[in-house]
């Protein structure tokens, strides 16, 4: 008589026991945390009393089930365990009716349990210009999945990158071949070396938009009537590079404000944003549909370095961003805080 068992329990080589097939005994042996325990699971498939598993951890602790059921019946007994991984040695115990002779089975198997992967990459860690991804793994990386799509609509690079079990922690990289546009989505999923898996998809891109400057008058932020024509130059322009790259990703307008070193800075960064903001409302007014936002930045981040309450034309200006994303700035003097008009 033996008892069958499926071969995700691993029994180091020993001899199965002489008895009954009553049971059939199966290991859920992976598991994440929040999720769920590993289990060992009791298939009960001939009349039995009852059953008993006395285990060892090996962080030496003793762990001890007890089940028992009629024929069809399934069992599944949770390890409670710490994350991390750990190996099981004991025995199962069989009692059966009629006052029959226990059988017992000796058992031996790994099991693990995780807390969520985590996948950390850093702005800095995206060189577009080199071709460059770079990224670190919280637990042994096994692959990576990973697609680079351009603004063209084409793909520069979809593959799997092997990093052969590379420890917790160790930098990862995946580098690509030239291609014509400018890169959109770099999408990965990143795998550790129990099949565990995390992803993250990441938009590099953003295309700033020439136009012609709004002329305020001094101190003020409302448009001017005869400006407005080179708002709507600029809204043609936006809306084309819209039509154009918006099938590839959702896409959002930033208006940042700036001007020159005349007058008290705060005073300049506030004028910058009121007329940041008077911008932002026109195109959204003339129908934009996308996401607008802004920002100002007053004399802190100029075009052209003067000294103080100098009237500098090309520092009273603004820019037109359009990114999937908040757009990187280079030399940006605070992190902006981007308001909706």
């Amino acid at each position: 008589m033996s008892v069958r068992i499926v071969p995700l329990v691993v029994l180091l080589g020993l001899p199965l026991p002489v008895f009954a097939e009553a049971i059939r005994v199966s290991l859920e042996g992976r598991a994440a945390l929040g999720e769920g325990l590993p289990a060992l699971v009791i298939h009960i498939e001939e009349p039995i009393t009852g059953f008993e598993v006395k285990l060892k951890r090996s962080d030496g602790k003793a762990v001890e089930l007890k089940g028992g059921g009629k024929p069809g019946v399934t069992r599944r007994l949770p390890l409670e365990q710490p994350e991390g991984k750990f190996h099981y040695e004991g025995e199962l115990t069989v009692r059966f009716p009629d006052g029959a002779e226990p059988g017992a089975m000796p058992l031996a198997f790994d099991t693990e349990l995780y807390g969520p992967l985590k996948l950390e990459v850093r702005r800095e860690d995206v060189d577009v210009a080199g071709r460059t991804l770079r990224f670190t793994l919280s637990r042994p990386a096994a692959k990576t999945e990973v697609t680079v799509l351009m603004d063209t609509g084409k793909t520069a690079f979809a593959g799997d990158v092997d990093f052969k079990g590379a420890p917790a922690g160790t930098p990862l990289e995946v580098k690509w071949l030239p291609a014509e546009g400018q890169v959109m989505r770099i999408r990965l999923r990143a795998y550790d070396t129990s099949d565990f898996y995390t992803g993250v998809d990441l938009y590099p891109w953003q295309v700033d938009i020439p136009h012609e400057e709004v002329g305020f008058a001094s101190g003020r932020s409302d448009v001017p009537p005869a400006e407005k024509g080179k708002l709507d130059a600029s809204y043609k322009s936006i809306a084309d590079a819209l039509n154009k790259y918006g099938r590839w990703a959702s896409l959002r307008l930033y208006v940042l404000g700036h001007t020159d070193t005349v007058g008290k800075s705060d005073d300049n960064r506030e004028l910058s944003l009121k007329r940041a903001k008077s911008i932002a409302s026109y195109f959204r007014q003339r129908g934009l549909k996308v996401p607008v936002f802004y920002e100002g930045f007053g004399e802190q981040s100029l075009a052209v370095p003067t000294p103080d309450e100098t009237a500098e034309a090309a520092n009273r200006r603004a820019e037109y961003i359009i990114a999937v994303e908040d757009p990187s700035l280079t030399n940006a003097p605070f992190a902006p805080r981007w308001r909706k008009p």
